[in-house]
Parts: C-alpha cells; sequence; structure tokens
C-alpha cells in the first residue's frame, strides 16, 4: 500500500512540475508580447509626436504665406496708384504739347500778317526748344511707365504663385512640383520614406502616386513630413497585381482622376 501511494504521489509531483513547466513557457511568451506591443507603442508615440510637429510647422508657413501675400498686396496697390499718376502726368504733357503747337500755329499766323521773320524765328527757335524739352519729358515718362508696369505684372505674378502655393497647402495637396524617389522600405510595417520633405513640396496628409514606366503601381499616404524627407503609409489595396515596390521608384503628387492604381 505504501508502495502504491508513492507512486501515486511521484505522478502527482510529474504532474505538478509539467504544468508549471508549461504555465512558465506562457508566461515568459507573454513578457515578450508585452515588451513587443510597448516597443510599437513607443514607435506610434514618436510618430505621433513627429505629426503633430510637422502641422505645427505647417501652420507656421501658412501664416508667413499669409503675411506675404498682404505684403504683395499692399505692393500692388501702390504700384497702381504710380502708374496712375505717371498716366496722369503723361496726359498733362501731351495736352502741353499740343496747346503750345497751336501756339505755334497762331504765332505763324500772326506772323505772316505782320511780316517780321526775325521775330518768328526766334519765337519758333524758342518753341522748337520747348517742344524737345517735353517730347524728352514725354520719352522719360513713357519710360518709367513701362518699368512701373513690368514691375506690376511681376508683383501679381509672385501674388498669383503664392495664392496657388497656398490654395494647395490648404487643400492637403502635395505641390505639382513634387518628383522623388522612395527611399528605404518596410514592408511589414506598410510604410516608406522617401527622398524629399516640407521643401521640395511634400505635404502632411497628401496622397502620392508611385509611378514606374509611366504606369501607377500604388498610392502613398503621407503621415509625417521633415525638411528633407518624409514617410508614407501603403494605401491598402492600391499595390498594382504581381508588382513588389522598390526603392528608387519614382514618387509623383497623386492624379485625382485616377481612382485606382493602373492594372498588370
Amino acid at each position: 500500500m505504501a508502495n502504491v501511494f508513492g507512486i501515486l504521489t511521484a505522478i502527482v509531483l510529474a504532474l505538478a512540475g509539467f504544468v508549471a513547466y508549461k504555465n512558465k513557457g506562457r508566461y515568459e511568451a507573454e513578457i515578450a508580447e508585452t515588451g513587443a506591443q510597448k516597443d510599437k507603442l513607443r514607435a506610434s508615440e514618436a510618430r505621433l509626436k513627429k505629426a503633430q510637429d510637422n502641422l505645427a510647422d505647417t501652420i507656421a508657413k501658412r501664416k508667413g504665406v499669409d503675411e506675404e501675400n498682404e505684403k504683395l498686396t499692399a505692393n500692388e496697390s501702390a504700384q497702381k496708384k504710380t502708374n496712375e499718376e505717371t498716366s496722369a502726368q503723361v496726359k498733362d504733357k501731351t495736352a502741353k504739347t499740343a496747346a503750345n503747337k497751336q501756339k505755334l500755329d497762331d504765332i505763324r499766323d500772326k506772323t505772316a500778317k505782320i511780316g517780321d521773320l526775325k521775330e518768328l524765328a526766334s519765337k519758333m527757335r524758342a518753341t522748337n526748344a520747348e517742344l524737345e524739352e517735353l517730347a524728352q519729358n514725354i520719352t522719360g515718362t513713357e519710360a518709367k511707365l513701362a518699368n512701373l508696369t513690368a514691375q506690376n505684372n511681376q508683383t501679381e505674378g509672385q501674388i498669383n504663385g503664392m495664392n496657388t502655393m497656398f490654395s494647395t497647402i490648404s487643400s492637403g495637396s502635395s505641390l505639382p512640383t513634387v518628383n522623388t524617389r522612395i527611399r528605404s522600405i518596410y514592408p511589414s510595417w506598410g510604410f516608406v520614406t522617401l527622398g524629399a520633405g516640407n521643401a521640395g513640396g511634400v505635404v502632411t496628409n497628401s496622397t502620392l502616386d508611385v509611378v514606374r514606366e509611366g504606369e501607377t503601381i500604388a498610392k502613398l499616404l503621407v503621415t509625417s513630413v521633415e525638411r528633407g524627407s518624409a514617410s508614407a503609409s501603403i494605401i491598402p489595396d492600391s499595390v498594382a497585381k504581381d508588382v513588389t515596390l522598390m526603392v528608387g521608384d519614382r514618387v509623383v503628387p497623386s492624379n485625382k482622376k485616377d481612382a485606382q492604381p493602373a492594372k498588370n
């Protein structure tokens, strides 16, 4: 009987040891999984911090664009006022020239009746000198007006460019000038890094196309932007069939008319 009891005790102890060993393995696995989740949480927090910093930077840039736009608008108003004043001066000089010509004609009529050629010649020389001076003034004024008009056109072009850039950024789209390439790929995380940032016109939350041989093979959503680089998530189900993204693939702003990437 004692032997049977000892055998049963040994069996119970063995089963208890086996259960304890299994529980230890499961506990260690749970600890490892918890560590991995903490690492993922820290990475997500870092990406959130970058996104918040990029948002603050975009807001600051928008404020700068607004200030520059106001400055250019004020310059445009000043240029238009100057142009109007110059046009009035030209009109006044032209009227004076016509009046002097009329005076000269009157003098000719009078001298023709009087017959004093010397006096007429003297008056004609004075009048011609005055006309020449007026012509030079008009030429100078016209040149000044042309210069002011060119400056005004340049100012309007700058204002239009600023308005276009501001409108594009406000709509959440990257600038049309963006033309970069994939710098690195992290397929397990589902995102890539790009060789251009906000200095190259890339805007957070905008959609970009990955283009290869003239065909759109995938779409990206920009998640964070720095001055010279950016990170973007690969939009699920946007990668063309049988296509693998590669470092060096060209990236351009998304064409909003294209609902889906090209299928191979």
